[in-house]
């Protein structure tokens, strides 16, 4: 995949945690929640010891390929048969999340975007596996990427875009899911790989192409 190992060119962000308060939104931002060095670790480790894997996605009336890479980790009691074993890196981010946020984690899916033409469309995350008004904890490793929020029903509210930087947390709570849609467009710049993992807590066994 060609993919680069100068984590030098990822952008930080200023450590800082803020709430981001707009309607039906719960949103928490922890920028430099992983300082800088501990950011290249995690990014260069998960890039290259990640068993990464294409998938299938029904797209309108056919069956396409997503247009990115994926991992899923998790305990088998929720996570399936066929969820990976947590890793030691795995297990610190977690643990580190869980101590800042007081939220219990179990599973836990890692996408790689590896240049601009991966991307996510607008999408909400389904809730029949993890309830409706789930805790998601995004955290960042890699090249900046857009992270775009629309409004499902109330059209008059501008879009959100957090630019989400290398070792940054994002957590999603409250009704942000349930009336927020959100995304990571496409882009024709030249762009190094991101990874992106959402620390999640399931209800019941899930696939990751359920998740």
């Amino acid at each position: 995949m060609g993919l680069f190992k100068d984590t030098e060119l990822f952008t930080t962000g200023v450590s800082a945690r803020k709430t981001i308060e707009m309607p039906d939104m719960e949103l928490m931002l922890y920028e430099g929640f992983i300082p800088k060095e501990e950011a290249d670790y995690y990014y260069t480790t998960l890039l290259h010891a990640t068993p990464w894997r294409q998938y299938q996605m029904p797209m309108y009336d056919k069956v396409v390929t997503a247009p990115r890479m994926i991992a899923w980790y998790g305990e088998k009691e929720y996570a399936g048969e066929d969820a990976l074993s947590w890793t030691p890196e795995l297990i610190a981010l977690r643990k580190k999340i869980e101590q800042e946020t007081g939220i219990a984690f179990n599973a836990v899916l890692l996408n790689l975007y590896r240049n601009g033409s991966d991307s996510v469309a607008w999408h909400t995350d389904k809730e029949h596996r993890t309830g409706r008004n789930p805790n998601i904890a995004s955290v960042t490793f890699g090249q900046t990427r857009p992270f775009r929020l629309r409004h499902r029903t109330k059209k008059d509210i501008p879009q959100l875009e957090i630019p989400l930087h290398h070792g940054t947390l994002l957590l999603i709570s409250g009704t942000t899911n349930t009336y927020w849609e959100h995304q990571i467009p496409k882009s024709a710049k030249q762009l190094l790989p991101r990874i992106n993992l959402t620390f999640r807590q399931l209800k019941t066994a899930v696939t990751p192409e359920d998740a």
